[in-house]
């Protein structure tokens, strides 16, 4: 009987620590380390919460050094305008959990409303022509394929 009331503590246990481990897509781009620019620009445009309780989704999330690729000012201004704020985020976010292994090449809808053009190329992965550097970092709730530029919705 001890042997029965031991498994099922582990059993418990485990339990909790894996709920314990998950983690949404905010957090899971929070704990990147590399994308806290893109992160206050969803913080700004009111899409964090969204990006935290629903999905899921498939976030292409520019670098940090991504961002320093923008003139200074632009990003200043970006970070403070919701709306402009909102439409990058959107076009950076497109519908289901899609991994790199499962990237089909071709038009893709953003949540944004205008698509995006995806490529695949022996595991390299494009989105228009910003690269993916860091794949596959999974959330709860989607993934997340960090790029090493910011793709401007159009205007």
């Amino acid at each position: 009987m001890k042997a029965y009331g031991a498994a099922v503590a582990t059993v418990l246990m485990l339990g909790v620590t894996s709920a314990a481990c998950a983690a949404d897509l905010v957090e899971t781009a929070r704990t990147s380390g590399s994308l806290k620019t893109f992160m206050q620009a969803a913080q700004t445009a009111g899409m964090a919460d969204k990006l935290k309780n629903s999905g899921p989704y498939t976030v292409f999330a520019p670098s940090d050094s991504a961002f320093k690729q923008l003139p200074p000012e632009k990003v200043a201004a970006l970070l403070k305008d919701k709306e402009k704020a909102a439409q990058l985020v959107a076009y950076h976010v497109i519908p289901g959990a899609v991994t790199v292994a499962d990237v089909k090449p071709g038009k893709v809808q953003t949540m944004q409303g205008s698509p995006v053009t995806l490529t695949s190329d022996n595991g390299s992965v494009t989105v228009e022509n910003a690269k993916v550097i860091q794949s596959d970092l999974k959330a709860d709730n989607g993934v997340i394929h960090e790029i090493d530029q910011v793709v401007l919705p159009p205007e």
